[in-house]
């Protein structure tokens, strides 16, 4: 198809801040552009950094779907009902987010996972924060909920037209511009506004993790980064209290696991085997670093880097907001999450 010079730099942009981990992460974050009553948005499982590599945009009809909000249609909680099928040759799914891009009326809207604004919007006095750090730039802060139309509903009921920055508690950021470099400047911005110090952590005891590991299926990740969230004890214990976002629990599962002393790899796997339960993708060894399935996804490989990112920007006296034991169990059960794992667990959703 004959692509406008718009849409060739929107793919652009995707690309580029999709290979950002600080901005996106694994298959999270997804892209927009409104073109001649079409919503062209990256697909549901796809890498956002694949954009130059691939075929990731799907065509949605814009005006029957905000039609179909209006009536409160349940068929737009996953928007594939609105894909223009002539137009999407891959059969590729619409992003779950579809609804909140179709919500924002500009032209082009970029949806991340940044790093610096999960460690804001995680935090009980997040809203109180981010309006002080974005004062001149008109935003609104949506208390957390579940990706999809109950995201879209809670946006609906505050968005004003003047509104291009959308903090998502415990989920996000989302810009959104009239053109490309309009949006992008504006993600640059409040980016930086939002930027918190992150703490030095201690070298992960590389020799204790790999005597912990012996005779298991865990092993040292290769990324050192990924050892901060449990070699820095302030983000260990953070871990500890529960899972913070919704890319965590979709491909970390529920929260971090722990390591109690005297643990090791084997002993876990024994205990989780005994008990009939699922081995989690990475093991945090407090003071120490973090071992991970030789079996993990490149997914929950680059979660797992996320979590460190974040941890260390948070304070050690903050007060958090952990998603509750309800809202873990829903996005663990939620039909689009599992396609998304489905494909993460396929291989098709890796670099």
């Amino acid at each position: 198809m004959v692509r406008s010079s718009e849409f060739e730099a929107l793919l652009d942009l995707s690309a580029r801040v999709g290979a950002d981990p600080a901005l996106v992460q694994a298959a999270g974050g997804n892209t927009s552009i409104k073109e001649g009553g079409t919503l062209w948005i990256k697909a549901s499982g796809l890498w956002l950094m694949q954009a130059r590599e691939r075929d990731v945009m799907v065509p949605v009809a814009l005006d029957a779907l905000l039609d179909a909000l209006e009536r409160d249609d349940p068929a737009t909680e996953k928007a594939q009902d609105f894909v223009i099928a002539e137009r999407n040759p891959s059969g590729l799914r619409p992003s779950i987010e579809t609804t909140v891009h179709a919500l924002m009326p500009q032209k082009v809207v970029i949806h991340v996972h940044c790093v610096e604004t999960i460690a804001t919007a995680v935090q009980v006095s997040g809203e109180a924060v981010a309006a002080a750090k974005l004062s001149g730039i008109p935003h609104v802060f949506v208390p957390y909920a579940r990706p999809g139309l109950p995201l879209a509903k809670a946006i609906a009921a505050r968005l004003q037209p003047e509104m291009r920055v959308l903090i998502l508690g415990n989920h996000g950021l989302a810009v959104a511009g009239d053109t490309v470099a309009e949006a992008s400047a504006l993600l640059a911005e409040v980016s930086r506004r939002l930027a918190l110090p992150r703490r030095i952590a201690p070298d992960a005891d590389l020799s204790a993790l790999s005597r912990l590991a012996l005779n298991s299926s865990f092993v040292l990740p290769e990324d050192n980064l990924i050892h901060d969230a449990a070699a820095d004890l302030a983000s260990c214990l953070i871990a500890a209290g529960g899972s913070l976002y919704p890319d965590h629990v979709i491909f970390l599962g529920r929260g971090s696991f722990v390591a109690n002393p005297g643990d090791t790899a084997v002993s876990i796997e024994e205990q989780h085997r005994a008990e009939g339960l699922t081995l989690p993708p990475a093991l945090l060894f407090p003071g120490k670093g973090v071992l991970v399935s030789r079996e993990i996804t490149a997914g929950a490989l680059a979660m797992a880097r996320c979590l460190s990112d974040v941890l260390g920007r948070i304070g050690e006296n903050a007060r958090l907001r952990y998603l509750t034991d309800a809202e873990n169990a829903e996005l663990l059960g939620w039909d689009a999450e599992k396609y998304r794992q489905e494909l993460n667990r396929a291989g098709k959703a890796l670099q």
